[in-house]
């Protein structure tokens, strides 16, 4: 198979995504293939607006299972709830040859995105260059 180097890049930025990082792939993923399904509706092409669709629901079935129901509680339980009702939504507009329930997902979607975004950014180290990280104990010393 031949690859090229977007495609290289890509895999090395998912290989050293932290778990943030990767749910955030996931929705980026997840919000391209809505847009792109919506355009495919406009322009009349079935094939390709299914396989968009398709590829959204995958994404979105993913971010369920990524899900921990015995750390997250409730929040994990209302996630998995939003989840399925993306899914919902993404069938019926494949079904039904519709863009409202496209444009609803992708707005679920992108606000779920947002606020996995902001926690990524709150969970980023602040590291400044030069300054000594006192979490973590030197390998070399002594006790």
């Amino acid at each position: 198979m031949r690859t090229n180097g977007y495609t290289s890049y890509f895999d090395d930025e998912i290989r050293e995504a932290s778990p943030l990082k990767l749910i955030e792939l996931l929705y980026k993923g997840a919000l391209d293939s809505i847009a792109s399904a919506r355009r495919y509706l406009r322009l009349g092409d079935i094939r390709a607006r299914s396989r968009a669709i398709t590829k959204a629901i995958t994404l979105v079935n993913e971010l369920s299972f990524c899900l921990d129901h015995e750390v997250g509680g409730s929040l994990s339980k209302n996630l998995a709830s939003i989840y399925a009702y993306v899914a919902r939504l993404l069938i019926r507009a494949n079904s039904e040859q519709q863009d409202a329930p496209l444009a609803e997902a992708a707005q679920l979607l992108s606000n779920l995105a947002e606020a996995w975004s902001h926690c990524a950014q709150a969970n980023e180290p602040t590291h400044q260059p030069g300054a000594v990280d006192e979490s973590y104990e030197s390998i070399g010393a002594a006790r």
